[in-house]
């Protein structure tokens, strides 16, 4: 079974529109998807406008809520949920924008302090409008200006910890994105957990109302796996599957991940 449960398109930080983000979608055969955008809604209400909502593949509600907690980056991915324009979710998703941008401000500022030439100009122009921005935007102006090979070593050389450019995220606490997820009606996973700098946190995070984790993620080993579903099995978590697709340059795999319908069915029931 094809599915795809994490994706993003150039409403934040994936360079696809929403539709083009279906088309390969369908291209491949994927069956039922969500775009996961991150703090951004702004790729189900295109969708929406342009009467899509009832075309293959069947797209289900998501997002990507960036968290902080801890001296972690927790990303919250919700599903499932009500796109009302008065939502607390809508709420929190713009609160979470502002303080991106305020870190762009300063990560951008850091950079020309410390001699790169780079402006707020060049970092918005990477972005599509009105996008959610963040620190992948600011890797690929770096990387058009000169001032990085690829974004990855933008990342590595300018944006991570103890690096010119970089700006710890504060971000809204996860459970306030659990409990702002729940409130519209939908189901909160937690994305990537393979990515975690403390995994004991997902203890915690359970306690906080997480229903799932991303267990089927493009980048974690088949040991990790095997370790994330028994960690499901222990909560009595859910299990979801995503490819991340950010750009085909990035993703070279694309979208899409190939799951047994068993083990993702559970999830498929909450958010039906």
């Amino acid at each position: 079974m094809l599915v795809d449960f994490h994706c993003h398109t150039n409403a934040s930080d994936g360079t696809l529109s929403a539709a083009a983000l279906l088309a390969a979608m369908r291209a491949r055969g994927v069956g039922i998807c969500s775009i996961t955008d991150h703090d951004s809604l702004a790729a189900h209400d295109e969708r929406l406008a342009n009467r899509e909502a009832a075309t293959s593949p069947r797209v289900i509600s998501g997002v990507e809520i960036n968290t902080t907690y801890r001296e972690n980056e927790v990303h919250v991915l919700g599903y499932g949920f009500s796109l009302a324009a008065d939502s607390a979710l809508r709420a929190m998703i713009a609160a979470n924008r502002e303080a991106r941008r305020e870190r762009v401000d300063r990560m951008v500022a850091q950079l020309l302090a410390a001699g790169y030439d780079l402006g707020l100009d060049d970092v918005l122009r990477e972005a599509g409008e009105g996008a959610s921005l963040g620190r992948p935007h600011v890797a690929m102006a770096l990387v058009r200006k000169g001032l990085a090979r690829d974004v990855a070593t933008a990342f590595r050389t300018l944006l991570s910890r103890e690096r010119p450019g970089y700006v710890p995220s504060s971000h809204v606490r996860p459970d306030a994105a659990v409990a702002a997820i729940a409130r519209a009606g939908g189901v909160a996973v937690l994305a990537h957990p393979g990515r975690l700098r403390d995994e004991a946190l997902i203890d915690e995070l359970v306690e906080m109302g997480i229903a799932g984790l991303e267990v089927f993620y493009r980048a974690h080993a088949p040991g990790q796996i095997a370790h994330f579903r028994a960690l499901a099995k222990r909560y009595g978590l859910v299990m979801t599957a995503g490819s991340d697709f950010h750009d085909v340059r990035w993703n070279v795999e694309g979208v899409g991940m190939e799951v047994d319908p068993a083990d993702v069915r559970p999830f498929l029931d909450l958010v039906s």
